[in-house]
């Protein structure tokens, strides 16, 4: 086979491996961060918002220890992070119960510059292992059955930059035989080996995850960080398009939504969000550079840290910042041309994601509140007293279970009553 043929080749599997669905584990997991799509859409039904007069009642709680990993879940055990005394820990916990199974401690700093500190990246599952990133930048590869350590980096090393403000929070994401992390710099690592395969120019680093997509027939990967919106080729992290996108306080925290030739980005702060068309402007489909064209650009949907929700095209996400919450809305904004549908105030800079054309909202103040995923209104369904604390780790809903964390550690397991 030609070099030439074998690298189309390649190029195809890896194309196919972003347009199917994570695959690696069953039907009724949530083995990463957003989700087996990626999209925050979970496809749970089978619930009711009937809910109780005195709310939903709790079927285990456990602390974890400070920090904002979210859960994700494989094969019926639960999987996440946290810090306590100096120590930060993966833990895998039974889905049913919440008890351990096995967790995995090493030293690590808190790192509580201006909020509670610890890990905010979620593990991901992945075949027979789980990949997790602690808050300075050390990158562990586990067995996931028994916690054994396969491999791990040193990011701080590898990439030669230094602990970031705000920490190591992009939670790993796998393409191909690679996982990849945008973290001061865009690296690729074998995802069995640990090899470092390569590493982009350096940059100052954002805080979201790493996407790839296919644009004419070429596979390419989108990643905000502090300096702007980048596009880099999946092959070797090299630049093609960039977009400047700054945050006055180095927070940008989210992770690029693309659709087709469409890509969206918000921060927070006075920064707000923008949709960009990523084209070649007449250049053959194998132009070293493209161009981002910007759509729109608006100040009515600020995401401090955690992304929109973008669910029949519209984008359902948290208006405003942490530290401003009580002005913070819940807005609804059409995807293609941001426009404003509505906005709700009440809870504060909370999380949300999508289960049956619904809204699941975990408020700042740990309030699990259920509503219509439509443009035309807020429309609340049901509402329970979830945590207590700060509470802006996004919640998870599956297999008639809804999961939650605060920011020091409680894990809440609740059940769903079942739809008549």
């Amino acid at each position: 086979m030609s070099q030439l043929l074998r690298t189309h080749t390649v190029a195809a599997g890896l194309v196919l491996c972003v347009l199917l669905p994570f695959d690696q584990t069953s039907a009724a997991d949530w083995a990463q961060w957003m989700g087996p799509r990626l999209d925050g859409i979970s496809q749970e039904t089978g619930w009711s918002t009937d809910w109780p007069d005195g709310g939903l009642s709790q079927v285990w709680t456990r602390e974890v220890g400070t920090g904002f990993s979210s859960i994700c879940v494989a094969d019926g055990r639960i999987y996440t992070m946290g810090h306590t005394d100096g120590q930060e820990t993966i833990w895998c916990l039974q889905e049913e119960t919440g008890e351990e199974i096995w967790s995995h401690q090493y030293p690590a700093e808190l790192n509580a510059n201006l909020y509670d500190g610890g890990p905010g990246a979620t593990p991901t599952v992945h075949g027979d292992l789980v990949y997790t990133l602690s808050v300075d930048g050390r990158l562990h590869c586990l067995r996931r059955e028994t916690g054994d350590m396969v491999w791990q980096r040193n990011l701080q090393d590898d990439l030669d930059v230094d602990m970031h403000e705000w920490g190591f929070n992009a939670s790993p994401y796998i393409l191909g035989d690679h996982v990849l992390f945008q973290a001061g710099r865009l690296v690729a690592y074998d995802k069995l080996t640990g090899d470092l395969h390569w590493r982009s120019e350096e940059h100052r680093a954002g805080y979201g995850s790493v996407r790839a997509f296919s644009h004419n027939e070429r596979l390419l990967l989108a990643s905000l960080d502090c300096d702007g919106l980048r596009i880099s080729k999946a092959s070797d992290g090299s630049l093609v398009a960039f977009q400047e996108w700054k945050s006055p306080f180095g927070t940008n925290s989210t992770t690029p939504i693309v659709v087709d030739d469409m890509i969206y980005i918000s921060s927070g702060y006075n920064v707000g969000c923008g949709l960009f068309r990523l084209t070649a402007d007449g250049a053959s489909a194998d132009a070293t550079e493209l161009q981002l064209q910007e759509v729109y650009v608006s100040k009515r949907m600020r995401n401090h840290f955690n992304n929109s929700i973008l669910f029949e095209g519209n984008l359902y996400g948290m208006d405003g910042n942490s530290n401003l919450g009580r002005v913070v809305t819940l807005t609804c904004m059409d995807f293609r041309t941001g426009e404003v549908r509505w906005k709700e105030r009440g809870l504060g800079c909370g999380s949300l994601m999508v289960a049956d054309g619904k809204l699941i909202i975990l408020s700042e103040d740990g309030q699990l509140v259920v509503a219509k995923a439509s443009p035309d209104s807020y429309q609340e369904l049901a509402r329970s007293e979830l945590l207590s604390g700060r509470c802006w780790t996004v919640p998870l809903l599956l297999n008639g279970r809804v999961f939650g964390r605060n920011a020091s550690g409680r894990v809440v397991c609740a059940k769903l009553p079942a739809a008549r």
